[in-house]
């Protein structure tokens, strides 16, 4: 059985519990929601509208509590913490002045006579099951464009993240949420496989692994529900030969770095032409070297702890196996020895499509850099994945960047920036990575009801 915990990985100590809800519990939580939805469907854009930037307002007045709140949750250093705030205020902002836009009337031209027009509805209570990596990010892509469609909300986050989801609750009924429009559920996997069944449960949205995207998707389509997943990674980052190498380097390290290298669309295969890949390594693995790895409560730490126990053991066996294989170890490789779930920054040459690594995501502060041989020998490794969530590219030139990126399968591609995310910007990926999309206009059409009006002519 799980236990919604806060367990600070710089440390390894259980800070804080709480509660596993019960079945009557999850039953009322499903039933607030469901009541919710008959009004909410129903209330004014403007109310609405109020509602998201009054949710974004109030992001702004505690982000240093919620910076202070995931630091103790997942290790992350308050200065990213922070700046997944701000993202999260720039969300609830764009839904709130662009929502109206989305969810404008679209005539349709009818060739018998008569007129017709598509209306957006929303569809009803839909719930969230949201990672650990961002906790307020993931939460708000998926919240913000529901909320403004009519849509009522039922999240089950991770079970690290509880005092986190927690706030995000509070917020919303400080904001002045109608009851029920927004409510957090401390859930067992089995509860919510019982809530995605719910006749009154009209769609899921899942942000996590593979393994827990095909149980969610299983379950969704043995009810006929819509579903919405964004899975794993193992994203290319191309560095062809006349790029800019300082550029190159320093988008690499952040892409594969941030956040413990604990993101799903980071720079997890580094691709570097031949005729610049020993300069690329001298220069990316001195960068590596010189990350500031420490207290996530401390100014100036880019890189603090991984999440959690589990999670460093699994990497290091992943490292560990390659190193077995035939793979070169750079840099780091190992465990810091200090309380925590602490791991260095670690570099990796030399996998091959033969080992277990080349096919496998890490998900922590590793990189493994592939020397190519030319732009076609980067397509083709690049392509050579179950995965296919974002690629960057980096090149001088803007005309062959965009032709090879119409040549990725990627449901994403950065030229000559890291990857990265906005509100604006539609985000998903295609094959094991999952499919549909959020923010952007994108995350507001998949949950709605596209009702057809015609009127005779």
């Amino acid at each position: 059985m799980i236990q919604y915990a806060v367990t600070n990985p710089a440390t390894g100590e259980v800070e804080k519990t709480f509660a596993l809800a019960t079945d009557d519990e999850i039953q009322k939580a499903i039933a607030r929601a469901d009541h919710a939805f008959g009004e909410w469907r129903h209330s004014a854009q403007a109310t609405r509208v109020a509602l998201l930037q009054r949710v974004a307002d109030l992001y702004v007045e505690r982000r240093e509590e919620l910076a202070a709140i995931i630091a103790r949750e997942m290790g992350k250093p308050l200065f990213q913490a922070g700046l997944e705030i701000d993202i999260v205020v720039s969300i609830y902002r764009y839904y709130a002045e662009q929502g109206p836009r989305f969810l404008a009337n679209e005539p349709i031209e009818v060739a018998s006579g008569g007129s017709a027009e598509i209306r957006k509805e929303g569809l009803g209570v839909l719930l969230g099951i949201m990672p650990w990596n961002f906790p307020y990010y993931q939460v708000a892509r998926f919240a913000a464009p529901n909320l403004m469609n009519g849509n009522t909300i039922l999240l089950k986050h991770a079970p690290q993240c509880p005092e986190s989801a927690q706030a995000m609750e509070q917020i919303f009924q400080d904001a002045g949420a109608p009851e029920g429009v927004y409510v957090n559920v401390y859930a067992s996997n089995e509860q919510a496989a019982e809530i995605i069944a719910d006749p009154r449960v009209q769609g899921v949205s899942l942000t996590g692994s593979e393994r827990a995207g095909s149980a969610v998707a299983e379950i969704a389509g043995r009810h006929l529900k819509k579903v919405v997943l964004e899975l794993g990674g193992s994203d290319p980052f191309i560095v062809l030969d006349d790029a800019d190498l300082g550029q190159a380097v320093q988008q690499a390290l952040i892409g594969r770095f941030g956040n413990a290298g604990q993101a799903c669309n980071a720079a997890k295969r580094i691709l570097v032409d031949a005729k610049v890949h020993d300069e690329f390594l001298t220069g990316f693995c001195e960068a590596i070297e010189g990350i500031p790895v420490g207290d996530p409560m401390a100014e100036g730490t880019f890189m603090g702890p991984l999440s959690s126990e589990q999670a460093l053991l699994t990497l290091e066996a992943q490292v560990q196996d390659a190193i077995a294989q035939g793979a070169t170890l750079i840099t780091g490789g190992q465990r810091l020895d200090r309380p925590g779930a602490w791991y260095a920054p670690t570099l990796l040459t030399g996998v091959t499509p033969e080992m277990q690594l080349f096919r496998e995501e890490l998900f922590g502060p590793v990189a493994v850099v592939f020397k190519v041989a030319d732009e076609e020998e980067a397509v083709r490794l690049a392509n050579d994945s179950a995965y296919g969530l974002g690629a960057v590219v980096q090149s001088t030139n803007l005309e062959r960047a965009r032709r090879l990126a119409e040549r990725l399968e990627a449901g994403m591609v950065h030229i000559n920036e890291g990857p990265g995310s906005a509100a604006e910007l539609p985000f998903g990926g295609i094959k094991r990575s999952g499919f549909g999309r959020e923010l952007g206009c994108d995350g507001m059409e998949e949950f709605v009801n596209r009702k057809l009006v015609k009127i005779a002519g």
